[in-house]
């Protein structure tokens, strides 16, 4: 196997002979792509479903350039699954990575360690996408779950390996409560019954006394540093005094109404109860459709902090992993739920809106692929989360929505219905657009 190191040579001769012969050339760039710095050269193409296309007419000298998209970043989000202990958060996150890695073939669940998986986002688009441009793979959107090992009361004394759990939580983006909604006597409670609002106020109490406990130490020490700390140090001061009063009273620290410039310098305390939540109410399977009582409960508790509630049988999510496809429809529909709107897709679909997520696709015979990006962001932006040089040169994108691409059937047509968009630096990337970069580096 040729190393890289001698690709990225073999690739730069490639483009000075291109270049000297007046020779134009097609190369596909995949998302590893890096050239070799010395061959000092740089071009100005297109990324188009098909791949990467240059001028060698373009060519010029450049200086030395790092080869950073944006996607590292966004593949670091994280989202913690937590819980008490024996409410089936174990095995929903083994059921999670296991479905999802056995619906996409082309990204299948990967291990990080032991208790991290990368999911897919489940995308209906994708394959009519595919389909019309008859694209050889397809990739879907992806995220990144974080099974915490089960927390106890007094976690944040560090009872039951407490600080270490709570140590791991803080270093995810969002925050996945697994909480019991079943009777099952064979599985046993550490509190000796099950009581959805009971384990809920154990868990969010844990979490809240944890971040009192480096609300205040912070705050002692702002103060003490006061003057060294100037008008920054007033800034943090009145953002931790908000946070305290919160805190004091058991109110999560995402209920506090901080300002830009507040938020931003409590920011590296990463907070647990800043964080944003979703509650997974674990039901029996003949609960999945309707929900019950204590689901009502959970959700009493989910709408007093703002929080959603996703539905979800682990039990039945990991049978689902035995099944076929077919089999596996014919099952849910037999429990009154359809694949689509299952616990588990509809759980990874709630974590990729509660963390902001949005996705713009690229699609042609090559490959058809989702990319995630942050809501707000721009099309240069968006750009590099493909490879910095299209957000560094970026000049503007050729964009249609999906649901034009479904309208009229494919791209020419949109095109002749003059529907196909050129968007600039200051255009804000929606839900669902279909794109294709141009730039010049």
């Amino acid at each position: 196997m040729t190393s890289q190191p001698v690709k990225n040579v073999l690739l730069a001769i490639v483009m000075m002979l291109c270049v000297r012969s007046s020779l134009t050339f097609t190369l596909r760039l995949p998302q590893s792509f890096s050239t070799c710095p010395r061959a000092g050269l740089s071009v100005v193409g297109r990324v188009c479903p098909s791949g990467f296309h240059a001028s060698p007419m373009a060519s010029r000298p450049s200086g030395r350039r790092s080869f950073v998209s944006r996607t590292s970043s966004l593949n670091a989000i994280k989202t913690a699954i937590v819980g008490m202990p024996n409410v089936g958060k174990s095995t929903l996150f083994n059921a999670l990575t296991e479905t999802q890695g056995a619906l996409a073939a082309n990204y299948p669940f990967a291990t990080i360690e032991p208790n991290v998986g990368i999911v897919e986002v489940p995308d209906t688009r994708l394959p009519v996408m595919a389909k019309i441009n008859q694209s050889v793979k397809t990739i879907p959107a992806s995220l990144e779950f974080v099974d915490v090992a089960g927390l106890v009361k007094g976690a944040s004394d560090g009872e039951g390996l407490g600080n270490k759990f709570l140590a791991n939580i803080r270093e995810c983006d969002a925050i996945v409560h697994v909480v019991r909604c079943f009777e099952d006597e064979n599985v046993i409670h550490v509190d000796g019954s099950v009581d959805p609002m009971r384990d809920a106020d154990v868990i969010n109490l844990e979490l809240v006394l944890a971040d009192g406990s480096q609300v205040d130490k912070r705050l002692e020490r702002v103060i003490k540093d006061k003057k060294k700390l100037g008008e920054a140090g007033e800034t943090e001061k009145s953002a931790l005094e908000k946070l305290k009063v919160a805190l004091d009273e058991g109110k999560p620290a995402r209920n506090v109404d901080l300002d830009d410039e507040e938020a931003l310098s409590v920011k590296s305390l990463g907070l647990l109860t800043r964080k944003k939540m979703i509650y997974a109410a674990n039901v029996a399977d003949g609960d999945l459709a309707e929900g019950n009582d204590m689901v009502e409960k959970l959700r009493e508790i989910a709408a007093a902090e703002g929080a959603n509630v996703v539905v979800v049988s682990a039990q039945v999510e990991a049978e689902l992993c035995e099944l076929s496809d077919e089999d596996r429809a014919d099952f849910l529909e037999s429990l009154g739920v359809s694949l689509e709107g299952s616990g588990l897709r509809a759980l990874v679909a709630s974590a990729y809106d509660l963390l902001g997520l949005r996705t713009y696709y690229t699609s042609g015979p090559t490959e058809t692929r989702a990319w995630t990006i942050k809501a707000g962001w721009k099309a240069p932006q968006a750009a590099g989360v493909i490879h910095n040089d299209f957000e560094r040169g970026f000049i503007r994108a050729e964009t249609m929505s999906y649901d034009d691409l479904i309208k009229e059937g494919d791209e020419q047509a949109v095109k002749a219905a003059g529907l196909m968009r050129s968007e600039g630096k200051d255009y804000e990337v929606k839900e669902g657009d279909i794109m294709l970069f141009r730039f010049n580096v």
